[in-house]
């Protein structure tokens, strides 16, 4: 802003003073006015410095303090805050030097004054940024928001002071029309170590706009969502919250004589144990345990599977278990051949048919005739999701060349073809949601600099990037019956309850989560990509807030098949392990997911389980609680679970002899 403009933020200073007796908060506070003229806003027709104390403080802030408050007419509403944007933004681009614009925030950080300890509590800490930062947000009796922010971090109460000029007094409308979109020109120019500190721009307008939703959904006596069930990590245990994570709790500490049983077995008779991380979690917790024991089982994404069958077998085991459905077993079969290991039996836990609705996508007519049209568009290149069968792979690679790929390499697969034949086709199959991302991941590049894109493949720049675009194709009819379910109901809930939480999305998810979690991506609030990419990231921003070394609490939203709960949880434990002295900070790390408590399977309590059972043999079986049968993953019940993944389960749950008998 220009001397002017500074001269009226200085006359916005927000001066914070707790009520020295508290039990007078009903008297009139004595108002001082300062009218100060502003010759940059044709809308504002003047600035009060008003003193009073919040509206309808809150009983655990029942002592008022004094705020600013910027008044008005109500038919300049809808143009205060774009003015005020604008004007911002105006500013901190005329700053052309980096340490200008740091120099500008730091002075912008003098108006903002400290909170009182009562607003400094977690509840209204703002997740994801680098300093610690607090946020009070309340709506006063004429409809407008107030907000109130501080930080132990200097540039970021700059941000903190800007965003509350910006948007204090504005109806709570005006605050949900502004998106992290039009923070980006205030990022231009700030120093490449600055650019965590600047998510704090982003961050603090998502909580903002959360709190504001709530307030207005409180104030119009609208019903509360209930919030998704959930498992707290922290170094003293694990608390689930909502009957489904308690059902996903049961298993995450297992009889040890069983994990010892089956270990034995193992090391006997050299079996190595590859599992997916979508398998049971009764399964995964058996698994887990046992690693310690045996360092031949590994759980992880479909193709690490296949890689550590290899080192298994060049360690030593004779036999490799596969736990996942068909596909993954030809994948393991397949390179274990290719690496010279033939003669390494492969086996899989059931006499039936496992299959995945990707793979069956691939298999049918329709997939047969898109592959039709590939084949008389040369030079044309199929791209085949992993996810498929063998058999379809070989039969596509027959009527057009075909490379597989995963979700944690398809986007660099895809750029490296179009460099190598830059008039290539690329046809892209059989995930329709995956294949839809990527062309708009794809489009969303254009508009990136060609430094950027560069960053991503250095063989490409925006010009090739847009005509590779038409030449992009994928197919239309194939979906993951598991991240079909993150549809329009989820996406609504994250946002109005979860907006503020770190989101975690895999590629195969509909567009709705795709976007929503990219864009939190932009802000370093979320991930996209593979079951592996999701779990590599909380670990990475759990092991950040431990070398920050203050209290905090971190809250993802699992955008995937609910059995990842199990690797993440062990991972989590394992980097909380060494917080457990008490003059470390405590740190809890709450797994979210996007599930109804009412969808799980009701269950007898007679026996002292507390499920229902089923007799297979002379073997009595539990059941594991899962969905309500026919639900999806919605508001109204339903959960991220793949049947197909979990079809071993009898196999295992509770009857652990029958998983080594079952192999050899």
């Amino acid at each position: 802003m220009d001397s002017s403009t500074t001269t009226t933020i200085s006359s916005l200073k927000t001066t914070i003073s707790p009520n020295p007796n508290p039990n007078r908060t009903k008297k009139t506070p004595t108002l001082h006015y300062k009218k100060t003229k502003l010759p940059s806003f044709s809308t504002f027709k003047s600035v009060k410095c008003i003193h009073s104390p919040p509206p309808n403080p809150k009983p655990s802030n029942s002592s008022p303090f004094i705020c600013t408050a910027v008044t008005f007419s109500p038919s300049e509403t809808t143009e205060l805050v774009p003015s005020k944007l604008h004007h911002l933004i105006t500013e901190f681009q005329s700053l052309s030097q980096p340490v200008d614009r740091v120099k500008r925030l730091l002075h912008y950080a003098t108006f903002l004054s400290p909170l009182p300890d009562s607003f400094r509590v977690d509840s209204n800490r703002v997740m994801g940024c680098t300093a610690q930062v607090w946020l009070e947000a309340q709506l006063d009796q004429y409809g407008k928001m107030r907000f109130w922010a501080d930080s132990d971090s200097e540039i970021t109460r700059g941000f903190c002071a800007c965003l509350i000029w910006v948007l204090d007094g504005a109806v709570p409308e005006e605050v949900l029309k502004v998106t992290t979109e039009d923070l980006t020109a205030l990022n231009v120019g700030l120093p490449v170590g600055a650019r965590s500190r600047v998510n704090t721009w982003h961050n603090v307008l998502v909580s903002m706009q959360k709190r504001a939703r709530m307030l207005v959904a409180e104030r119009d006596g609208k019903k509360d969502f209930d919030p998704f069930p959930s498992l707290v990590v922290s170094s003293d245990g694990i608390q689930a919250k909502g009957s489904y994570a308690e059902a996903q709790a049961r298993y995450l500490f297992p009889d040890e004589s069983k994990v010892q049983e089956l270990v034995k077995e193992l090391k006997e008779k050299k079996i190595g144990v590859v599992a997916h991380f979508y398998m049971d979690p009764e399964v995964q917790g058996v698994l887990t345990a046992a690693q310690k024991h045996w360092p031949h089982i590994h759980i992880s994404d479909s193709l690490v599977m296949a890689d550590s069958a290899v080192k298994m077998a060049e360690a030593g085991c004779k036999f490799i278990t596969v736990l996942g459905v068909d596909f993954m077993s030809e994948n393991v079969r397949a390179i274990l051949d290719q690496a010279g290991f033939g003669e390494v039996g492969v086996y899989r836990m059931s006499n039936e048919r496992i299959g995945c609705s990707l793979a069956d996508a691939a298999s049918t007519p329709a997939y047969m005739s898109y592959l039709g049209a590939a084949s008389g568009s040369p030079p044309s290149l199929h791209v085949i999701y992993i996810n498929t069968s063998l058999e379809t792979k070989a039969y596509a690679h027959e009527l057009v060349p075909t490379i597989t790929c995963t979700s944690s390499n398809v986007v660099q697969t895809i750029l490296q073809a179009f460099a190598q034949i830059p008039d290539l086709n690329i046809w892209y199959g059989p995930d329709s949601y995956m294949g839809a991302n990527i062309a708009k991941l794809f489009q969303q590049m254009t508009m990136m600099s060609d430094e950027e894109i560069a960053e991503i493949h250095p063989a490409h720049n925006g010009d090739s990037i847009r005509s590779l675009l038409p030449r992009l194709h994928y197919y239309q009819d194939g979906t993951c019956i598991v991240h079909h379910l993150f549809g329009h109901e989820v996406v609504e809930k994250i946002n109005d309850m979860y907006c503020d939480a770190f989101l975690t999305a895999h590629l195969e998810v509909p567009g709705e989560m795709f976007s929503l979690a990219m864009e939190a991506k932009r802000r370093g609030m979320g991930v996209v990509g593979s079951t592996q990419n999701i779990l590599d990231f909380i670990k990475q921003r759990v092991q950040e807030a431990l070398d920050r070394d203050v209290n905090d609490h971190l809250r993802f939203v699992l955008g995937t098949e609910s059995g990842m709960v199990t690797s993440i949880v062990a991972a989590v434990r394992h980097l909380l392990g060494s917080t457990k002295s008490s003059e470390k900070a405590k740190v809890n790390v709450e797994i979210v997911f996007p599930v109804s408590s009412d969808a799980i399977t009701r269950t007898s309590t007679n026996s002292t389980s507390g499920l229902n059972s089923v007799k297979v043999g002379d073997i009595i079986l539990p059941v594991i609680p899962g969905a309500a049968s026919g639900e999806g993953c919605s508001i109204h019940g339903g959960c991220a679970s793949c049947p197909y993944m979990k079809v071993s389960v009898f196999l295992v749950a509770h009857c652990l002899h029958w998983f080594i008998y079952f192999v050899l």
